[in-house]
């Protein structure tokens, strides 16, 4: 049994399990109609590198597979990335325990394996100067020349599939920006390019989570406003200098 709150770590990461208690939410308070939401569990995972050299992930994960279908998952990301097979491991269970009831949040950064890992969330979440990077993989074989060769051909087409899959097919980048990517082109974006591109959901500005398009918006408007205001700065400078 878990109890109210619970605390799990690896070396790079931290799993917080909190009980959240049944609520009730108006729908028509003179209908009386409420939305109950169940009693849930909320699993929260601080990411930081991908690189656990000791004992790995099987405290984080094993807290994880004790969800249920009614509980949900959050994920912190503040990461420069890292050993892919460790994201893949992410990618397992959220397909398996935490399918389409996963949201990420993008604290700060989130390169290479780390930027792949917000894109695997349902909902994608940015602040005003969270910072993405997609980039390739690198990997490296031992052995006999025939085993290196093998082994380097396999590796990069499953790579390169589960690259593809999360990125192109979800619209994020496009054909061609991903045959760019695969032979070491860096693709950076701020939050106004993740937004444009889809890749963000929502960005939360001045303590309210908007969604990208009300964020693409604001952003316009303030644009033409500062316009606007500079316009009329140098019109009062210039007629100032005319007296």
């Amino acid at each position: 049994m878990i109890d109210s709150k619970k605390e799990l770590s690896s070396e790079q990461h931290t799993l917080y399990i909190e009980v959240v208690p049944e609520k009730k939410r108006v729908i028509d308070k003179d209908k009386s109609i409420y939305e109950i939401i169940p009693k849930h569990k909320r699993y929260r995972v601080y990411i930081g590198k991908f690189f656990e050299l000791k004992k790995g992930l099987h405290s984080v994960f094993n807290g994880l597979r004790e969800a249920s279908n009614r509980d949900y998952l959050e994920l912190m990301i503040n990461s420069g990335g890292g050993l892919v097979n460790e994201g893949q491991q992410f990618y397992n269970i959220i397909q398996e325990k935490f399918y389409r009831r996963t949201i990420a949040y993008l604290d700060n950064k989130g390169y290479s394996m780390g930027a792949l890992l917000f894109c695997m969330a349902d909902k994608r979440v940015v602040y005003e100067y969270s910072d993405l990077m997609f980039h390739t993989y690198s990997h490296g074989s031992r052995g006999k020349g025939g085993e290196v060769k093998s082994h380097v051909e396999h590796t990069s087409k499953k790579l390169e599939k589960f690259f593809y899959n999360i990125i192109v097919r979800r619209g994020f980048l496009t054909k061609e920006e991903f045959k760019k990517m695969v032979i070491g082109q860096d693709y950076w974006m701020d939050t106004k390019e993740l937004c444009k591109r889809g890749i963000a959901t929502h960005v939360i500005l001045e303590g309210e989570e908007i969604t990208a398009k009300e964020y693409l918006k604001k952003i316009k408007k303030k644009k033409k406003t500062q316009k606007k205001e500079d316009e009329s700065t140098l019109k009062d400078s210039e007629t100032s200098k005319k007296d």
